[in-house]
C-alpha cells in the first residue's frame, strides 16, 4: 500500500498496491507495520458499515471527545463518496482546516482519520457503502457534531444534502458552542470506559 500525507499533520490517503494476473489482483488493505512506520495510529477495536440508498445522502459531521476519541480508515467499497474530515485538535496549527477526498469503489482509496476530527461524507450515486475500521467502541456520551452546512467551516458538498438524519442537521453552529465543546470529558467514577 501506498501512504501520501496530506497538508494537515496526521492525516493520509491510502492507496492499493495491486498485485494482478489473469483472475484480478490482491492488496492489502491494511498494514499495522506500515502505519506505524508512517506515524499513523493503527489501532482497530471495531469495523462497521454504512448502506444508503440516495444520492446526495449525507453523513456528518461526527467526532468523539476523550476519554473516547476514534481514530477511523474509511473506504468506500460500493459507488461512492466525497468523504470530508475537518480538524478541530485544540492546539493546532490547521484548526477547522478540512481535507476533502472522493473515496469510490473504483479508485479503491481510503482515508485515515486522526483522532479529534469531524468526519463526514455525502454519497454521489445510489446503493453506495462505505466500511469503517475505528478505534474504539462508539461512545454516545463522548459524541459531538459539526452541522455540514457550517459557514465557518467552509465545506463544499457537491450535491444537494437530499437526505440527512435529523441530529446531523441539528448540531449548532461552531460558533454557537462553548469553547470546551470539544475538549475531554471529566473522567467520573462509574462512567462508561
Amino acid at each position: 500500500m501506498r501512504i501520501t500525507q496530506t497538508p494537515i499533520d496526521g492525516v493520509a490517503i491510502i492507496e492499493l498496491e495491486r498485485r494482478e494476473d489473469d483472475r484480478g489482483f490482491f492488496a492489502r488493505t491494511f498494514d499495522r507495520g506500515e502505519f506505524l512506520a508512517a506515524g499513523l495510529e493503527p489501532a482497530v477495536e471495531q469495523c462497521n458499515m454504512s448502506y444508503n440508498y440516495k444520492a446526495g445522502t449525507l453523513r456528518g459531521m461526527h467526532v468523539q471527545v476523550a476519554p473516547h476519541p476514534e481514530i477511523k480508515l474509511v473506504r468506500c467499497v460500493r459507488g461512492a463518496v466525497v468523504d470530508i474530515i475537518v480538524d478541530l485538535r485544540p492546539d493546532s496549527p490547521t484548526r477547522l482546516q478540512h481535507v476533502a477526498v472522493e473515496l469510490t469503489s473504483e479508485n479503491r482509496l481510503a482515508l485515515f482519520v486522526p483522532a479529534y476530527f469531524a468526519h463526514g461524507f455525502q454519497t454521489l450515486v445510489d446503493d453506495t457503502e462505505v466500511i469503517y475500521q475505528v478505534s474504539g467502541a462508539y461512545a454516545p456520551h463522548a459524541e459531538r457534531g459539526l452541522r455540514h452546512d457550517d459557514p465557518e467551516l467552509g465545506l463544499s458538498w457537491p450535491l444537494p444534502a437530499t437526505t440527512i438524519s435529523e441530529k446531523d442537521s441539528s448540531w449548532p453552529l461552531f460558533s454557537e458552542r462553548p469553547a470546551s465543546d470539544f475538549d475531554p470529558l471529566p473522567v467520573s467514577v462509574g462512567a462508561p470506559a
